[in-house]
């Protein structure tokens, strides 16, 4: 039986708090989803969509994402392409890839994800198969309004190391620790680097443009280095 499990609507605090829960993000979970049956919809509507799905034992998340959370996230992903250049390090970005375990019966979209550590051993893969292939080294989450599904469970039993989570001008830092996602001061693929100042980029990005401030990111990063 396949229940639909509403979307809650954003509280009279939240809505003072984040004016960019005036406009909810549109989203759906429904419940006693198998695993086959969540495959077969996964081939009905193919790769090319603007929607996110999240899958975990059962239930099922379908969510589509707003401006305003494409936007910081799309300068979060140039942030770290200035970072690799800086560096000179090779990056391979999947941005919103399949990330899934049949065995598990876990499945997850990030809103982006990168291999740094492992770029090479994945260079030349088409796709990522999470059976043989190292899960990406850094995963992102630019989160609007809360997931329903536990996410940092999730992306723990896939064997992520590294979560960025953004929100409300806010960017942390996640690390596996054993099993378990643990808040850090710093990152694992870029240590000594100026990470936890992306959200001051993302605002300035909204004065000066994105470019702009992209230019004066990098300069940063030249000082540092």
């Amino acid at each position: 039986m396949v229940n639909l499990v509403p979307t809650p609507s954003a509280t009279p605090q939240q809505l003072n708090q984040n004016p960019a829960a005036k406009i909810p993000e549109s989203r759906v979970t429904l419940e006693g989803i198998s695993w086959s049956t969540f495959q077969t919809l996964l081939a009905e509507v193919g790769e090319s969509r603007s929607s996110r799905f999240t899958y975990d034992q059962g239930v099922l998340e379908i969510r589509m994402p707003l401006q305003a959370h494409e936007e910081p996230l799309g300068m979060i992903e140039s942030a770290i392409e200035a970072l690799a250049d800086e560096l000179d390090l090779e990056i391979k970005k999947l941005g919103a890839t399949s990330l899934k375990r049949a065995d598990l019966k876990k499945f997850v979209e990030p809103d982006t994800c990168f291999y740094i550590q492992h770029e090479a051993a994945v260079r030349q893969k088409s796709a990522i198969d999470l059976s043989i292939d190292p899960p990406p080294d850094l995963a992102i989450e630019s989160d609007y309004t809360n997931s329903s599904l536990p996410k940092f469970a999730l992306y723990a039993a896939l064997g992520v190391p590294e979560l960025w989570h953004y929100q409300q001008q806010t960017l942390e830092i996640y690390l596996l620790v054993e099993g378990k996602y643990q808040l850090s001061e710093t990152s694992l693929a870029f240590p000594i680097l100026p990470v936890t100042e992306i959200p001051q980029l993302i605002e300035q990005s909204k004065v000066v443009g994105q470019r702009s401030a992209i230019r004066s990111f990098r300069e940063k990063i030249r000082a540092i280095l």
